[in-house]
């Protein structure tokens, strides 16, 4: 389970990274969004996340489960331990997955606005070349051109303040993605020390249990 969040964060993480970054590969991807947003494909990413935030709620529905037996036994065995590491890591890694999904999904939504923009600056500049053109026109389609071109013009502007807006919150969210990272990082590394005074235990039992065992068979003799 761990291995497969892994996987698919890393490869989430590389597909936001090769939309940020103009390249041929980008245009690939581009497309194969574009693909995956067509047909059956919406319903079976809506699935895979509904699915994954399931097993999240199961997730923090367990985690509680094991803190109120532990409120009320008054202690924390090895085992709950390690089991509350594990859990809190999957939740993470899941949580984590959501959030670089919906990241993925709102950045190539951007980027065909973006595209939208610049086929729309390219259209109004074509159109103020058709102007220019045509001086022998009536003075009265030369206004109506002119308040059409600067309706594109206010159109542009505003699709670029907030595509400048929704940029600044991309490098935010990049942020947050770092941080996240790195939290699920110190998690990985607490599940291995925890891991690790687990097997010290379970071998400090052992040689006791063996003791034991040797001591009653020299009473017995």
């Amino acid at each position: 389970m761990l291995q497969l969040l892994y996987g698919v964060i890393f490869g989430e993480m590389f597909l936001i990274l090769t939309l940020l970054f103009k390249s041929p590969l980008r245009k690939l991807v581009i497309l194969a969004l574009d693909k995956m947003k067509r047909g059956k494909g919406p319903v079976m990413v809506k699935t895979v996340a509904g699915t994954v935030f399931v097993v999240l709620l199961a997730g923090v529905y367990t985690l509680v489960d094991i803190k109120n037996r532990t409120i009320e036994s008054g202690m924390l065995n090895p085992t709950d331990e390690v089991l509350m590491s594990v859990k809190m890591l999957e939740i993470s890694l899941m949580g984590f997955f959501l959030f670089l999904s919906l990241m993925l999904d709102r950045l190539h939504h951007y980027i065909r606005e973006l595209r939208f923009l610049r086929k729309a600056m390219d259209a109004a500049k074509k159109q103020s070349q058709s102007i220019q053109e045509e001086k022998n026109g009536s003075s009265e389609q030369l206004k109506t051109l002119a308040q059409e071109n600067d309706t594109l013009r206010t159109k542009i502007k505003n699709l670029e303040s907030e595509y400048e807006t929704k940029a600044k919150k991309a490098k935010a969210a990049g942020s947050e993605v770092e941080a996240l990272r790195k939290q699920s990082e110190g998690l990985l590394m607490e599940y291995d020390r925890l891991l690790a005074d687990n097997q010290n235990l379970r071998s400090q039992l052992t040689s006791i249990e063996q003791s034991t065992s040797h001591s009653d068979d020299k009473k017995n003799t």
